[in-house]
């Protein structure tokens, strides 16, 4: 279907097998810490597009709390 892409990312797949775990982890460290800082131990969807959504709906959500919290007023004095 996709061979033109597929084919050569097999190829450097086979050329450097681990490069793909050093990649993984280097992406996926920072969306994990910062999920676990909000109490959260694990993403829900998968794929960067989908856990960056996510991600962004939880800082959503927070924000809205803090709003309601201690207003917007403070909000911008602290921002």
């Amino acid at each position: 279907m996709h061979g033109e892409v597929v084919e050569p990312l097999d190829a450097r797949m086979k050329e450097e097998p681990g490069r793909m775990s050093t990649r993984r982890a280097a992406v996926e460290h920072p969306f994990g810490t910062l999920k676990a800082w909000m109490g959260a131990t694990h993403f829900l969807t998968k794929t960067k597009p989908k856990v960056a959504t996510e991600m962004s709906l939880h800082l959503a959500y927070n924000m809205k709390r803090v709003i309601n919290l201690i207003g917007t007023q403070k909000l911008i004095a602290a921002i």
